[in-house]
């Protein structure tokens, strides 16, 4: 990948540890994003047209109009007030020195803000798809043929319209991935996190052209694996698009 001249080193001895630390920022973000919007716009499309309903498109509407960096600010001036979550950085000063619990209790500790402030940026946006995805698998035939048969509607929403719906949403993983990766370069800039987003900064004011190019590179395939893990899950869930069952 070439060398850096502002490091003094080669540019893949800087990259990977800068990789393995965005990577522990957003898939935790990602997996938690998920699990919390499937059920909360599940919810919201079973109840579609009454005021919880109405509730959550105002709250995503609002957290779609806050940009991330704002966020991200508002974020650490919590931290700051309230003294409960470190303000910057991925380790406490001494930590190093500590056992392996000590450690990993710190590590959590720090991860809070950035995940939090990842899940708010993306949050809306998933909750309005998987919302729009099984508005319009309740109202086909089989899943009203079903409710009148006598189906519980708890098992019908999470079990059948769920499945018959997950297409699009596996689809949207790719996005999301996407999504996440350039919200974190922010995040990670303004919350110190050392990742990829601090790294590329710092290389373009440098105008250390390698790592600029080594930090795009690793951001792409980090964005291709994401959309290669939704194209295999989505192989392995509809058994339509799978080439011996056409």
């Amino acid at each position: 990948m070439g060398f850096s001249f502002a490091y003094d080193r080669p540019v893949s001895s800087l990259l990977w540890p800068r990789v393995l630390n965005t990577l522990l920022l957003t898939v935790p973000a990602t997996v938690a994003a998920w699990l919390i919007a499937v059920p909360i716009g599940a919810w919201c499309a079973s109840r579609r047209g009454e005021w919880i309903d109405r509730v959550c498109a105002a709250l995503t509407t609002i957290l779609l109009t806050v940009p991330e960096l704002l966020l991200a600010l508002a974020l650490l001036l919590v931290a700051v007030r309230t003294g409960l979550f470190p303000i910057g950085g991925m380790r406490s000063p001494g930590v190093p020195q500590a056992g392996a619990w000590s450690t990993l209790r710190d590590l959590a500790v720090h991860l809070v803000l950035p995940t939090t402030a990842l899940i708010l940026v993306n949050l809306p946006v998933l909750i309005r798809h998987v919302r729009s995805s099984l508005i319009d698998v309740l109202a086909a035939p089989f899943i009203q043929g079903a409710h009148a048969r006598g189906v519980p509607p708890r098992r019908l929403l999470f079990r059948d319209a769920l499945r018959a719906a997950s297409n699009p949403l596996i689809s949207l993983v790719g996005l999301s991935i996407a999504g996440l990766l350039s919200t974190s370069l922010v995040v990670e800039a303004v919350m110190s996190w050392p990742g990829l987003g601090p790294l590329l900064l710092e290389a373009i004011a440098a105008r250390d052209i390698h790592l600029v190019i080594g930090a795009v590179m690793c951001s792409t395939l980090l964005l291709l694996a994401g959309n290669l893990v939704a194209d295999g899950l989505l192989y392995w869930a509809d058994p339509r698009v799978r080439a011996d069952r056409a």
